[in-house]
């Protein structure tokens, strides 16, 4: 039995929700997004909120029914109020800037790189040495700066690179003559 999945999701005033079969669409102050829910899984909007039930007593139901109901929260949360993403970059000379539709980052390689800020993607740097990742997709938030930090991950020694703002790095000692 999901704890989770048996929680009806409720839709706050000045988001508006539309059930149409298997297809949630969701319409809020930041924008539209939608969702379709898998064909194990029954969605109903009763009462201003959206109930989750699976079809039937099988494992694949049983699995997607939490997922379907993280998923509808999620997209309800992101058309209200947005997700974001703090990065942090640490070492000497790295450093990052928004022009127009690009992320220049200098990570110390013998190059900048470009990183092209994808659709529906908001990418703004308020300290050279911050990044802030936003928008209402959580997935695509996540998986963008996810793909930032990857371009130059937090190395253990010095803790040189881009990491998130809440994340530790377990230091190493050096070597020893």
């Amino acid at each position: 039995m999901s704890r989770i999945g048996k929680k009806p999701v409720v839709v706050p005033s000045g988001v508006t929700a539309n059930v149409d079969g298997q297809t949630v669409k969701v319409k809020g102050a930041k924008g539209e997004l939608a969702f379709i829910v898998p064909d194990d899984v029954v969605v109903a909007l009763e009462d201003g909120a959206i109930k989750v039930q699976p079809r039937d007593d099988s494992k694949r139901a049983r699995a997607l029914w939490g997922m379907s109901r993280s998923q509808l929260a999620n997209i309800i949360e992101g058309v209200s109020k947005g997700f974001e993403k703090k990065l942090e970059i640490n070492g000497v000379g790295y450093k990052a800037a928004v022009a127009g539709k690009v992320l220049k980052l200098s990570l110390g390689y013998s190059h900048d790189i470009d990183f092209e800020i994808p659709q529906g993607i908001t990418i703004a740097t308020p300290k050279p040495t911050e990044i802030v990742v936003g928008g209402i997709d959580k997935q695509k938030v996540g998986q963008t700066a996810s793909e930032i930090r990857k371009l130059r991950g937090p190395e253990p020694y010095k803790g040189k690179g881009v990491k998130y703002v809440d994340e530790f790095i377990f230091r190493k000692e050096g070597k020893k003559k």
